[in-house]
């Protein structure tokens, strides 16, 4: 909003100074900056009315050291996430940019979604929360709408260099080029690490190379149910899940940044993706908004984040990931969230079959997820969730190496 009155001033009236808007790096600044405060102004207040409410987090005893401690802290404290991302986001981004109107449809949709989980469990004071059809209905619902977006929009385009043996790239740049319609997506350590996904089925008919989008769409569709799932997953220490996302979610900004902007997408020679740049609008406000909610869910934290939260970051990161065309880097990216979700199937899958076979289940880890695990070996919480933010930087760098490593 702020954006559109700055930009009427600067070209109606010519108001020095208010031109600055046009940068997206100073409106990015100024994003991060507005979280990082409205989470601080507004999360002690919302902790407060928790409590008054008696909005807390029910306990069952596991056995884990310090855990019975945490008994009636407030949860639902993604709240103080979602209003730090939106607010921003609503003053500073181009809201008729396709990809904000994505995210944003994103953050609200599964930001109820863990809401109604969130109620039902310490309000309603049923344990089960919403039942888990119900969440996946949800997830795949965004997952649907997304995916469909991003294949029939028009808006959506990959700029496409017109080369001089008459062949189109979208990495090697020239002075001829057209933004098309185009589902590709980059794969990593290769040095022509173009996919197009209509490539897939190209041999398989004409039917099938025509609408592909019904093989795009339930990929995009896995994509958002997982990470999503494996946000909720890690969020079980205080502070893992929000200060994985804010790595994540910094790596995220860096290649929406890169990928919006022609020159440096063709100084590094990777897609140029038209009006992705303003992504890192988005990209800004939501690690600010998970750095400022750190400052309560830091060890020992006074409000959890609750389904609000966990699966709303998570949604965001892998639509993000979808839109900048680096969906394939999730398993690297996200890392944390892949093991933590590996860890809970073996665990499962590796009891049941030993029950069939052996008449009693047996465990790999000693407590699933694996954070629970460390825990069960005498491992203090905080240092946990310090070497887990540190395999989270080692593979955020990682991921940011694929830029130049082919």
């Amino acid at each position: 909003m702020l954006y559109y009155l700055f930009n009427y001033l600067y070209k109606v009236h010519h108001v020095p100074g208010t031109g600055v808007m046009q940068y997206t790096s100073f409106r990015a600044a100024l994003a991060i900056v507005t979280s990082l405060i409205i989470a601080q102004y507004f999360g002690a207040p919302l902790i407060r009315l928790l409590q008054r409410q008696q909005i807390g987090e029910s306990i069952r005893d596991l056995g884990l050291q310090g855990q019975m401690e945490k008994k009636g802290t407030p949860t639902m404290g993604g709240l103080i996430i979602l209003l730090a991302i939106l607010v921003p986001v609503l003053l500073f981004a181009k809201l008729d940019n396709i990809y904000i109107v994505l995210m944003i449809l994103s953050t609200v949709w599964l930001g109820l979604i863990g809401f109604v989980d969130d109620y039902i469990k310490v309000v309603k004071k049923d344990k089960e929360g919403l039942a888990g059809r119900f969440k996946i209905m949800g997830q795949v619902g965004l997952g649907l709408t997304v995916g469909w977006v991003l294949f029939f929009s028009n808006d959506v385009t990959v700029r496409q260099y017109l080369l001089e043996n008459g062949q189109s790239s979208a990495v090697d740049a020239s002075t001829i080029y057209q933004d098309v319609k185009l589902m590709i997506t980059t794969v990593p350590f290769l040095k022509n690490n173009e996919l197009n996904y209509g490539d897939l089925f190209a041999t398989a008919g004409d039917f099938f190379n025509e609408y592909y989008a019904f093989f795009y769409i339930p990929i995009v569709i896995l994509i958002i149910t997982a990470v999503s799932n494996g946000a909720n997953i890690t969020d079980g220490l205080d502070g893992l899940a929000a200060g994985t996302s804010a790595i994540i979610g910094t790596t995220l900004a860096i290649f929406a940044f890169v990928s919006g902007n022609a020159l440096l997408a063709d100084y590094l020679d990777i897609m140029f993706i038209p009006n992705s740049g303003e992504l890192v609008i988005f990209c800004a406000a939501f690690v600010g908004a998970c750095v400022g909610f750190l400052w309560y869910n830091s060890y020992p934290a006074q409000v959890f984040m609750g389904d609000t939260g966990s699966l709303a970051i998570g949604g965001i990161i892998a639509v993000l990931a979808i839109i900048v065309r680096k969906e394939l880097l999730i398993p690297v990216l996200c890392g944390v969230f892949l093991i933590e979700n590996l860890s809970v199937m073996v665990q499962v899958s590796w009891f049941k079959y030993t029950r069939r076979k052996y008449g009693e289940g047996r465990r790999l880890l000693r407590m699933s997820p694996l954070h629970h695990h460390y825990q069960k070996l005498g491992y203090h919480e905080s240092k946990i969730v310090s070497r887990f933010w540190i395999v989270g930087i080692m593979l955020a760098v990682l991921t940011l190496v694929t830029l130049k490593l082919r």
